[in-house]
This record gives C-alpha cells, sequence and structure tokens, in this order.
C-alpha cells in the first residue's frame, strides 16, 4: 500500500503537470458519465454537492444549475485553475472550489445531501479511508457517488502496472466487487451500479501522461503488442484504428445512500 504523503506527493507532482492537457482530454468525452450519475443519484434542486477530488470541475460546473449548492476539491492548485475556467466559461455561481486532502476533508459531519468523486480513487492509497470520509461528510440520509476504473479482475495486475508505467500517480484500480465491497463494509445501502467504458485514442492519454523519459515509448510498444495480438492481456480493449491504437477504459459507477 502506498504511503500516504508520498502519494499526496505523487498526484500533485503528475497532476500539477497535466492540469491543462487532462482538460483537453475529458473535453472529448462531454458527457463523462454524468447521464448516469443523473439516472441513478438524482440531483435535486435543494441538494448540497460534494465533488471529492473534483479535477477540471467538468462534473461539478454541469451538476450546478440541477443543485443548490456545489463544492469541488481537490490536492492540486493548477486542476483547481481549471476548474475555475470551465466555470467561468459556464457561466454558473453556486459553485465554491477548495484545495484540500481526499482523506481529511474541511467539513462538519454530515454537511451534504450528495457527495461524489469520479476517477480519482485508483489514486489514493487507501480507497477505503477516502469513502470513509466521503461518509462522514455526508448527511444521515444522503447518497454517496463513486465512479472509477474497474478492470476485470483476471486482469487487474496488468491493467495497474501498465498505467504505473504511464502514470506514476496510479495507486490501484478496483475490480468492480472490490469496489462495492467497501460500500458494504461501510454500512452504505447500494442503490445502483452501472458500468461503461470511456474511448480514447491511445496518443491523447499519454499527452497527460509525464512518466520518466523514455517510458511512454515503452507503454506505447506493449498497448500496440497488445492490440496487434488481440488478446486484451491489459484490460483496456487495445485496437488498432486506421493505423492508431485505441483504448477503452472500464469504469463502474455506483451509488449507496446513507441510511443509519
Amino acid at each position: 500500500m502506498p504511503d500516504h504523503s508520498a502519494q499526496n506527493a505523487a498526484v500533485l507532482d503528475q497532476f500539477g503537470k497535466q492540469a491543462e492537457s487532462y482538460a483537453a482530454l475529458v473535453a472529448r468525452n462531454p458527457d463523462g458519465g454524468l447521464p448516469p450519475l443523473l439516472e441513478t443519484a438524482r440531483p435535486m434542486p435543494h441538494d448540497r454537492v460534494l465533488d471529492v477530488g473534483c479535477g477540471t470541475g467538468r462534473i461539478a460546473v454541469a451538476l450546478a444549475p440541477l443543485v443548490g449548492h456545489v463544492t469541488g476539491v481537490d490536492l492540486t492548485p493548477a486542476m483547481l485553475d481549471q476548474a475555475r475556467a470551465v466555470q467561468s466559461k459556464a457561466g454558473v455561481s453556486n459553485i465554491d472550489w477548495r484545495q484540500a486532502d481526499v482523506t481529511a476533508l474541511p467539513f462538519a459531519d454530515g454537511a451534504f445531501s450528495l457527495v461524489m468523486c469520479s476517477a480519482m480513487l485508483h489514486h489514493t492509497a487507501s480507497p477505503a479511508a477516502v469513502l470513509a470520509e466521503m461518509k462522514r461528510v455526508c448527511a444521515p440520509d444522503g447518497r454517496i457517488a463513486a465512479s472509477d476504473l474497474t478492470p476485470a479482475p483476471e486482469k487487474a495486475a496488468a491493467f495497474d502496472a501498465i498505467e504505473i508505467l504511464r502514470d506514476p500517480s496510479h495507486t490501484h484500480a478496483m475490480p468492480q466487487a472490490e469496489l462495492r465491497a467497501i460500500g458494504a463494509s461501510l454500512g452504505l445501502r447500494e442503490v445502483a451500479v452501472r458500468t461503461r467504458a470511456a474511448h480514447f485514442p491511445l496518443e491523447t492519454v499519454l499527452a497527460t501522461s509525464f512518466p520518466p523519459p523514455g517510458m511512454l515509448d515503452r507503454v506505447r510498444e506493449l498497448y500496440r503488442r497488445d492490440a496487434e495480438a488481440g488478446v486484451d492481456a491489459l484490460g483496456l480493449s487495445a485496437r488498432l484504428e486506421d493505423g492508431a491504437i485505441m483504448v477503452a477504459y472500464p469504469t463502474t459507477l455506483v451509488v449507496w445512500a446513507r441510511a443509519d
């Protein structure tokens, strides 16, 4: 298990470098899993929403017109700068942004009626600790929604290995059952589970990556071999399309209700 302080340093390093390129990547997938979130978490006009690890703020800004207020929290100042730019472009005002550690959220118990995170847990030293903190700040009758990478169990080790080569801030992508089990261990009541795949050209993904020199060439070669073999050994359904490598990131959204 990665050390928490060392992992925070890795996240600050990687996402500080990739803030602009990551914003461009998510812009290629404009709904970003928002429709399943809307259908399952059902944000309401009275909701107070907390987006944990909000990144470029795309989901927080999309939710803002539908709810009472949104607070976005992220560890990386450069990502919060991107989020403010997205907010300004959208012209929404009911959002606050805070820099904070996701395992020590600076909010009172039960402060939010909807607490969510997206594509963040695989960058943390302890997803269970993050979800426990999300539960703490969730109101007793509130909802918690977590969306993250969820490779097939038999491919999780290979998935993690190549993602760590590509992005040193990656820790572990949990198979779906592992993510769901954390919610059960926290006493949360599972409301819905939705799966999808986010498709990208590999080169677009690599543009957000800042590993040691020479590593991207190694990653590119491993993906090409996987795509040419057609065996999906890496768990991202790599394929060749007009000579370019395409990848599909398997993702699961789980929504829980806090009933205690």
